[in-house]
C-alpha cells in the first residue's frame, strides 16, 4: 500500500512531529518538496534517523546526489524516523521488500531482525576496532554474498559503509569483564541479535522507548543502555545518572544502501548506474565511525567517564558470546560469516605493529 503525503492541517501536524524528532529532518523534507516539480513522480527513501545523526545524514546525502542527476525522471523524498515502517527500524527491511519504501539506508543490526544475513556486520565482537569494521564493510566477497541473499528477498543492495560501534552507558560501574554484565538491567535495541548478546552475558535486556527509559533511569530501575555514542551525546545522559561509558567493541554496525527490486528493475541502465554511483559516493562520504568518535569526545566534555577495553578483555567477551555466534552463524549463513572473519583476519595482519 502506498502512503500518501498528508495535506493541510495533517501536513502541519506531520511536520511538527518531524521537528520534535529531529528538526533537520523536517527542513530536509521541505526543501526536497520545494525542489521537486509537481509532475515528477516521487520515490520514497526510508531511514531510521534524522539527518542530525550519521545514518540519516547518509540517507539525505544519497537523496541529494540522486536529485542532482541530470535528466532525472523521478525525485527522491526522504522519510526519516522509520515512518514508512511504523517507526520501527527493525521492520524497515520488510517495508522496503514489500513496497511502502522504494529505497532505504538502514542499520545492518536493525535489518537483521527481518534479513538475517545483514547480521553478519553486527556479530558481537567480530570487529572491535575501526580498521576491522572498515575491512568488513568494504569486503567485496562479503558484499556479494549478502547482496545475493538480499536480492532473493526482493531487495538490491548497492553499498555498505561502516557505522561505528555501540557502547554501554551505565549509572554505577563500567563493564570490563563478562561477569560484570550479569544482572544489569539494560535498555537495548529491540532486535533479536542484540537481545541474544546481552542475555547470553547474563544481563536483563529491555526494549523501552525513550520516554520509558528516561523514567526508569531516573527511578533507578534501569542500570544503563547500549547505544551509539551520537544518540547518547544528544540525550545528555548525565542528567539521568549515566556517568560511565564502556567502549568494548561489542556490537558494531553498518549502513546498508538498498533499493526495492521492482523499482530497480523498472529503471533503465543509465538510471541504475547513476543511483548506484550516488549510493557509493554517499557511503564514502558517510564517515560514521569518525562522527561516533567525536560524540564520545562530546560525552567526556559532558562529564562522562570513558572506559575502553583492552584487547585481552575484548577477547574474553568474544569467548563468552560464542553461543550467540553458534546460533546466528546458522541464520546468517556459514559462508557469509566465514567471509567476514576472513576480512577481519586480513585487517589484523595488515595493521601496523606498535613501536617496541
Amino acid at each position: 500500500m502506498r502512503i500518501l503525503q498528508p495535506a493541510g492541517f495533517l501536513h502541519r501536524c506531520f511536520t511538527s512531529l518531524l521537528l520534535l524528532s529531529g528538526g533537520l529532518a523536517a527542513l530536509s523534507v521541505q526543501a526536497q518538496d520545494k525542489a521537486r516539480p509537481e509532475a515528477m513522480p516521487e520515490v520514497k527513501l526510508s531511514t531510521a534517523q534524522s539527518p542530525a545523526f550519521p545514518l540519516g545524514k547518509a540517507a539525505a546525502r544519497w537523496a541529494e546526489l540522486i536529485n542532482q542527476m541530470q535528466a532525472a525522471t523521478f525525485a527522491i523524498k526522504l522519510y526519516p524516523g522509520a515512518t514508512l515502517s511504523g517507526r520501527d527500524p527493525a521492520r524497515e527491511f520488510g517495508a522496503l521488500k514489500d513496497g511502502p519504501a522504494d529505497l532505504a539506508v538502514g542499520s545492518a543490526l536493525a535489518w537483521s531482525a527481518q534479513f538475517s544475513s545483514a547480521g553478519v556486520y553486527a556479530l558481537p565482537w567480530l570487529s572491535p576496532d575501526a580498521s576491522q569494521q572498515e575491512a568488513v564493510a568494504s569486503s567485496r566477497v562479503l558484499f556479494d554474498l549478502v547482496a545475493a541473499r538480499a536480492e532473493r528477498s526482493g531487495v538490491i543492495v548497492l553499498a555498505v559503509a561502516a557505522a561505528g560501534d555501540r557502547v554501554l552507558a551505565t549509572t554505577k560501574n563500567p563493564v570490563r569483564m563478562p561477569a560484570e554484565a550479569a544482572g544489569l538491567r539494560l535498555r537495548v535495541t529491540g532486535v533479536p541479535l542484540a537481545i541474544d548478546t546481552w542475555a547470553t552475558l547474563g544481563a536483563l535486556p529491555q526494549s523501552l522507548d525513550f520516554a520509558a527509559a528516561q523514567a526508569a533511569l531516573t527511578a533507578g530501575t534501569l542500570d544503563g543502555q547500549d547505544a551509539l555514542p551520537t544518540a547518547l551525546a544528544a540525550q545528555r545522559i548525565t542528567a539521568t545518572g549515566q556517568r560511565i561509558v564502556t567502549r568494548g567493541g561489542g556490537l558494531s554496525d553498518a549502513m546498508i544502501f538498498a533499493v526495492r527490486k521492482p523499482v530497480w528493475d523498472a529503471w533503465n541502465d543509465a538510471q541504475r548506474q547513476r543511483v548506484r554511483a550516488a549510493a557509493l559516493q554517499a557511503a564514502r562520504e558517510a564517515q560514521a565511525p569518525a562522527r561516533e568518535d567525536a560524540a564520545l569526545a562530546e560525552l567526556v566534555k559532558q562529564g562522562v567517564t570513558l572506559v575502553t577495553l583492552a584487547p585481552a578483555q575484548r577477547a574474553m567477551f568474544r569467548a563468552a558470546v560464542q553461543p550467540v555466534w553458534d546460533k546466528w552463524t546458522t541464520a546468517i549463513g556459514p559462508d557469509v560469516v566465514a567471509a567476514a572473519e576472513a576480512a577481519v583476519a586480513a585487517a589484523v595482519v595488515a595493521a601496523p605493529r606498535p613501536a617496541q
